[in-house]
């Protein structure tokens, strides 16, 4: 049977923007990875370039966000900025019709007063380089106590680049009861890396 988007509990809003851009069924790593993520759970997942990872992650984010709660929900970790843009974009294009909702894209090598702006204004997504997420976690500009969903992707990458420490240190600031996604090309080298429980939900 052909899986749908609209079988897959999604609020009304982002089915619409979904088949504004011309989707009707998922990926099959959008089909395994939406369910499990709308449900709570944490979320290891096994994704190359082109999957359709960043729907996967990024339509169960916006479908948990409270547009009338202007303050940071979800944090979105990338490796590079040209990823954290490429990502952010998409989110907006996943949230057309998702009236209010603003996503942020933070990264190093611009000027950091108009992300703080940003940020002060109230943005429900932000997506970032761990340098410039630590940036702002140091100059408490990043409020992380309402988030409620810390995504990483491509979490091998950053491993490699050396963002291990930042990581940590990341996920440390977000509230226990957070949930977590992770995302890699290589699954093995994340759960000894990082220290993931082996409970979280494999895909």
């Amino acid at each position: 049977m052909d899986i749908k988007f609209t079988d897959l509990g999604l609020r009304s809003e982002l089915i619409e923007g979904i088949q504004r851009l011309g989707f009707e069924s998922p990926s099959p790593i959008q089909a395994e990875t939406i369910p499990v993520a709308l449900s709570g759970k944490d979320i290891v997942g096994l994704s190359q370039t082109g999957s359709g990872k960043t729907a996967a992650f990024g339509l169960p984010a916006l479908n948990m966000i409270e547009i009338d709660r202007k303050e940071t929900q979800v944090l979105v970790l990338c490796p590079t900025r040209e990823l954290a843009v490429q990502v952010c974009e998409e989110i907006n294009r996943l949230a057309a019709a998702l009236r209010g909702l603003t996503s942020v894209p933070v990264y190093g090598g611009t000027p950091i007063d108009r992300q703080m702006r940003a940020l002060r204004n109230g943005a429900h997504i932000v997506v970032g380089t761990p340098g410039r997420i630590m940036d702002h976690l140091r100059r408490k500009t990043l409020r992380t106590d309402a988030i409620k969903l810390c995504i990483l992707d491509e979490a091998d990458r950053m491993l490699d680049m050396g963002f291990r420490e930042d990581m940590e240190v990341i996920l440390g600031d977000m509230p226990e009861e957070r949930q977590a996604l992770f995302f890699s090309a290589r699954l093995s080298s994340i759960h000894r890396r990082l220290g993931i429980k082996k409970k979280s939900h494999h895909i």
